[in-house]
């Protein structure tokens, strides 16, 4: 995945750039999720990877089955990703887009994956704690995972926090085996 994300950075960067200039995060955040959602569909993945397709009917396809999700900037995007053979690589340059537009807001995504579902207390002093220690807005995404046993795992930028269960037993471990 390295590699993926190595090769969408450059392509990433320069869409921030743009949008920023332009003033156009928000629009261009809609349009490369969409792009991201469309080169992930399985059909399209094969129809990227085509050796009967040229780069231009690749794109013209691509374009045609966004519609009017994408503006003629949008659109200049998909031919310069195909032209470059890296429409594949959109689920990537969308992400990389998304750190990037968090930054410059001031905001993080954080992910929060917990053993039991968390209530509206629980998430709002989640995200105030995340704030006053990151320094940023925080929203969450969060998640079950039942196999955790009890507490959460939060990973917000580079922080990682294990407060779970079976990661106490698994460290718990990893030491009286040491």
């Amino acid at each position: 995945m390295a590699e993926k994300v190595t090769i969408a950075r450059p392509y990433a960067q320069a869409i921030f750039e743009l949008a920023q200039e332009k003033g156009e995060l928000a629009q261009w955040s809609d349009m490369l999720a969409l792009a991201a959602t469309v080169a992930s569909n399985e059909d399209m993945a094969a129809a990227i990877e085509s050796p009967n397709l040229t780069h231009a009917q690749v794109a013209e396809l691509f374009t045609g089955v966004c519609g009017d999700g994408l503006t003629d900037a949008g659109k200049n995007m998909i031919n310069v990703l195909a032209e470059n053979d890296r429409i594949a690589f959109l689920p990537e340059v969308a992400e990389l887009f998304e750190v990037a537009r968090a930054e410059a807001e001031g905001s993080i995504q954080a992910e929060v994956i917990s053993a039991t579902a968390l209530n509206d207390a629980q998430k709002a002093a989640i995200a105030e704690s995340l704030k006053n220690r990151l320094g940023r807005e925080v929203t969450l995404n969060c998640t079950v995972d039942e196999s955790l046993v009890g507490g959460a795992i939060i990973r917000a930028g580079d922080v990682v926090i294990d407060g779970s269960v079976t990661g106490k037993l698994e460290k718990l471990a990893t030491q009286l085996m040491h």
